[in-house]
């Protein structure tokens, strides 16, 4: 379990394939206290560590129903990717219930620069039976984008808008994510029990 408060943009040293499963080496400042078989969040996708190095990197590894779902399959070496250690259950939920389960992806369709902040804009492929299992998102609801919780504005069908202030676009890889740039999205894990409910009532 998640909030979405990502701890750190860290670098994709290395991409390893086997069979259809593809091993994520990624270096980043809290390595050493990282133990194998422990929960790691990228972009959003909750991933297993599998090894640490002594030279201050760890490897994760995605299955081909994470790679369908995910942008994880589109990384490359140099690649910034959003970290975040499970919620300690003694601590603040400063973001939202996050699950580590992505949705589905979607496409920046547009940044908007203000005086101070930024206006980024997805599209997502719409279709009914998702909708209906709550896959949507609702105005000021939350959604995660690359693991990050985020309040929606402009909510749309297909889409919306989420205004990013200057820490959040420093601290992680919204800072490369640009019009055409593919996203994870994860729905707010409430309104999908809400809409199951609703369906079989």
């Amino acid at each position: 379990m998640f909030s979405g408060i990502v701890e750190e943009a860290a670098e994709v040293v290395s991409i390893d394939r086997e069979g259809s499963n593809v091993h994520l080496t990624i270096r980043c400042s809290f390595t050493d206290e990282l133990k194998i078989d422990q929960s790691v969040a990228h972009n959003g996708v909750c991933l297993t560590v599998v090894k640490i190095t002594d030279d201050g990197t760890y490897t994760v590894t995605a299955v081909q129903e994470t790679l369908d779902r995910s942008n994880l399959g589109d990384l490359r070496p140099g690649d910034l990717v959003n970290l975040e250690r499970s919620m300690k259950i003694d601590g603040r939920l400063d973001g939202h219930i996050v699950q580590g389960h992505v949705d589905t992806t979607a496409v920046c369709t547009g940044v908007v620069a203000l005086d101070g902040s930024w206006y980024y804009s997805f599209r997502y492929d719409f279709r009914k039976e998702l909708a209906r299992k709550g896959y949507v998102t609702v105005e000021k609801g939350s959604v995660t984008v690359n693991g990050v919780s985020l309040t929606v504005c402009d909510s749309e069908s297909d889409g919306f808008r989420v205004a990013i202030i200057p820490y959040t676009h420093d601290h992680t890889n919204f800072k490369t994510i640009a019009k055409g740039t593919k996203v994870n999205l994860e729905f707010d894990i409430i309104g999908k029990y809400i809409a199951r409910i609703s369906a079989l009532s």
